[in-house]
């Protein structure tokens, strides 16, 4: 309802979730665990921390909530796994 309210999103969302701590979401739990590049590890520290997926489903990048969707190195990681048809 927030992002409804404040943001006039109209597309499906999943409910609040915790993402850190012990009561974390067993996915949450494995995404902190990876040691990915250029983030590492740990905690996530805040909303839009983004993970890429490969199309095997693993894990293969993670970039900080400050990193904007038009940042020139996340650009770069998404074609980069879209273009690997092996993935």
């Amino acid at each position: 309802q927030f992002c409804t309210d404040n943001y006039g999103v109209t597309f499906d969302m999943f409910s609040k979730i915790d993402v850190n701590g012990e009561q974390a979401s067993p996915l949450y739990k494995y995404l902190r665990a990876q040691d990915l590049k250029p983030k590492g590890a740990g905690d996530i520290s805040w909303n839009f921390e983004k993970f890429l997926i490969s199309r095997k489903g693993e894990v293969v990048a993670r970039f900080a909530p400050t990193t904007k969707p038009n940042d020139p190195e996340f650009i770069s990681a998404v074609e980069k796994l879209l273009s690997d048809k092996t993935q």
